[in-house]
């Protein structure tokens, strides 16, 4: 998190004010959400990303074989190992 100074119009700060105390939080939270809302990413935008990110890995012919990979984890003494 960065620390950041604001100015604020005295009418805007009051009803910061009025809010903070309404909703037991500080004028700081109040003004991070704000700005979350107002520039942070957006449901869709989010859904949007991770659409980008299925399937990413696809066409990755370098990647170890999965199936082999999580056999040879159970033939091993690795289970026995965590239960103690």
């Amino acid at each position: 998190m960065k620390r950041t100074q604001l100015y604020l119009h005295e009418d805007i700060w009051k009803v910061l004010h009025i809010r903070s105390r309404q909703q037991r939080t500080s004028i700081s939270d109040l003004v991070r959400q704000a700005v979350r809302e107002k520039y942070g990413s957006s449901p869709v935008d989010r859904r949007q990303a991770m659409q980008a990110l299925v399937g990413m890995w696809k066409d990755r012919r370098n990647l170890p074989d999965s199936t082999a990979y999580v056999r040879r984890l159970r033939k091993g003494k690795r289970l026995r190992r965590m239960a103690r």
